[in-house]
């Protein structure tokens, strides 16, 4: 999520990946020693870094060996794609959670070939999934490299001091097919962070600001007295207090009776908000909305909470009341439940979307983290995908946030999309900027990108902040992971071949941000609940979600993977999608100076509309909006 600083975004069925493609060149001599290439045995960052010599042989180590569905990938993949295609025989016939344990857990047959293996290397194992996705082991390195056929050498990597194999971990031929991938033998720290760590401590927003889009003309400071430039030739309004939810809904959701009833959407986050029941329960009466009724929300939490110094559950907590609030504007009748993993490691958000998937009550999961693609490893795609694959069968949509800093050069120095919005088994929502006009109609949108430029020193004009003065914008691209799904087929143009992301978008621009209320930490030591404006594409996929439980309800049943129909709408040119198209514009944002009260005064800026980085709104698919924003049609297309 965005509000007040600029972020850094941390840490038909999807054709086979590309990151399989990094394991060819090692397969062929694995294969030649009746060995086989896995996923996750190696680390390719250690090509381009010192060793720092050969890790202790007596240190531990800890993996997990994921394992192949009962059946194969390729009955599983071909399963998704039928009961996700419009079209198809098969479509929308989901299954309970029996009904997939009995046709693709992984046997108990398979967990004793693969415990086995572990245990004649040396290694221990330490537990079993309860859906066997994975065993886990512990040994030491040595035993590590016995069973993997591998050297483990210490590094220097990311500020941290880690152990990581130098050659491609391989797997003996007689257990290939038990085992999908590994995870652990790259001891780098795989996190995922919310876009921004938002209050506490408290942030206010500044006055002038405007209850709709335009209403206050930015010609003089908050003294109502000193002028303000013009920008590029034009006065220019000052930026929003923040939508609250009925103007959401009026713009998106138009008259409608639904309300989500009958839908549950579960929320994935790291750690949890003690005040959040009431908190949004204060902030719905403030804005007119019927708070969560008894029994409407519900925390799942895990049993308990790590690695908070490399986390920061502040930060998480602020994301889980961006995330509950905006459901409940689009979906004021839906069920809601908080899933808060044990920290934003990797492994504990998947063991949370696993739990998700398993208990089965939600039909939409929003998701807002993620990380650059080029810090994914394909342990973790192999992780993420199965658990993926089953939510599809089960008929439950998946939406993760595209990411907040545009192509990710400014943040990498590399074009790339985030992960896992890149991944093709979920729907991925990308950002727009979006004016909301005094009668609550849509009256304009357009892709968020922002330029930042201040208030000269004289006072008369405005200028950039750097050289480049983007500052953040709608994550997207084409990956470099992963091949172009099928269903992106005629859609997306061609020229690309991976993955194409976004694949739709709501309000996520920070300068038309909604409007939230959490219980914050000010100055004066003291905690109160206040309202402040805060955007990112952490707001566009929990907005997205409320739409389709909208859709859900409408529908009778579970929508399941979304994105074969989304694209078949967009391929019929259905007026259930709004195409986003490129209008520049900009706002003048006024802010505290100490970001609580006008103690120390306000500073001005001007943030810019449609300017993100190497991306480029356009008619039909483009790489900040997708097909573009759900409206009030969407809600009966399925």
């Amino acid at each position: 999520m965005v509000n007040h600083r600029l972020s850094r975004w941390l840490p038909v069925i999807a054709v086979p990946p590309l990151i399989m493609a990094s394991l060819a060149a090692s397969a062929v001599a694995a294969q030649a020693s009746g060995r086989s290439a896995v996923a996750g045995g190696d680390a390719p960052w250690a090509a381009h870094s010192a060793s720092l010599g050969h890790a202790t042989p007596g240190a531990a180590l800890t993996v997990r060996v994921y394992l192949a569905p009962r059946g194969g990938e390729a009955a599983l993949e071909a399963a998704v794609a039928a009961v996700s295609t419009p079209g198809s025989a098969a479509y929308r016939h989901y299954l309970s959670v029996p009904e997939y344990v009995a046709a693709y857990e992984p046997t108990a047959a398979e967990v004793t070939t693969v415990s086995g293996w572990l245990q004649s290397s040396g290694l221990r194992v330490t537990g079993v999934e309860a859906s066997h996705r994975y065993l886990s082991a512990t040994g030491t390195v040595a035993s590590v490299e016995q069973a993997f056929a591998t050297t483990i050498e210490s590094y220097s990597h990311n500020g941290a001091l880690v152990m990581a194999p130098t050659t491609p971990a391989t797997i003996p031929a007689a257990v290939a097919a038990e085992v999908l991938g590994v995870s652990g033998l790259d001891t780098t720290p795989a996190m995922a962070t919310p876009a921004l760590t938002p209050p506490p401590p408290a942030f206010n927003n500044a006055r002038p600001c405007s209850l709709y889009y335009g209403q206050i003309l930015a010609k003089y400071q908050a003294d109502f007295t000193t002028p303000l430039p013009k920008f590029d030739g034009a006065y220019r309004s000052y930026a929003v207090c923040g939508y609250a939810p009925v103007q959401l809904r009026a713009a998106y959701e138009g008259s409608t009776a639904l309300s989500g009833a009958g839908a549950t959407v579960a929320i994935i986050d790291a750690y949890a908000a003690a005040t959040i029941l009431g908190d949004a329960n204060q902030y719905s009466t403030i804005n007119g909305d019927p708070g969560f009724a008894a029994g409407q929300f519900k925390q799942v939490l895990a049993s308990s909470f790590t690695h908070k110094a490399l986390c920061g559950p502040g930060g998480w907590a602020g994301e889980e009341t961006l995330d509950v609030e905006a459901v409940h504007a689009m979906a004021p009748g839906a069920n809601v439940r908080y899933y808060g993993a044990a920290s934003c490691f990797n492994t504990d958000l998947i063991d949370s979307m696993a739990r998700v998937v398993d208990q089965n009550a939600a039909s939409i999961i929003t998701n807002s983290y993620g990380d650059h693609e080029s810090n994914t490893l394909s342990g973790d795609v192999v992780a993420y995908d199965q658990i993926f694959r089953q939510a599809a069968l089960q008929g439950i949509s998946v939406l993760f946030s595209s990411g907040d800093s545009g192509d990710d050069v400014a943040a990498t120095g590399l074009r790339q999309a985030d992960y896992p919005a890149s991944d093709p088994l979920i729907t991925a929502v990308g950002g727009t900027s979006t004016a909301i006009g005094p009668t609550g109609g849509l009256d304009a949108q357009t892709g968020w990108g922002t330029d930042k430029y201040t208030l000269a020193p004289d006072g008369h004009s405005w200028v950039p902040i750097a050289a480049n003065p983007f500052l953040y914008g709608s994550g997207g691209g084409y990956s470099k992971l992963f091949n172009r799904p099928a269903y992106q087929n005629g859609v997306v143009p061609s020229g690309q071949s991976g993955r194409a992301v976004p694949d739709i978008a709501m309000d996520g621009d920070p300068t038309t941000g909604m409007l939230i209320g959490e219980t914050q930490r000010y100055p004066d030591g003291t905690a109160k609940f206040s309202e402040f404006r805060i955007g990112g594409t952490s707001l566009s996929s929990p907005l997205t979600a409320g739409m389709t439980a909208l859709a859900t309800q409408n529908a009778g049943s579970r929508l399941g993977f979304l994105n074969p129909a989304i694209y078949k709408l967009a391929s019929t040119h259905s007026a259930a999608i709004t195409d986003v198209l490129s209008v520049p514009g900009a706002n003048v944002r006024a802010d505290y100076a100490n970001g609580v009260d006008p103690t120390l005064g306000v500073i001005y800026s001007v943030r810019t509309f449609d300017q993100d980085s190497s991306l480029m709104t356009a008619v039909g698919w483009d790489d900040v909006t997708g097909v573009g924003t759900p409206n009030a049609g969407f809600l009966t297309a399925f």
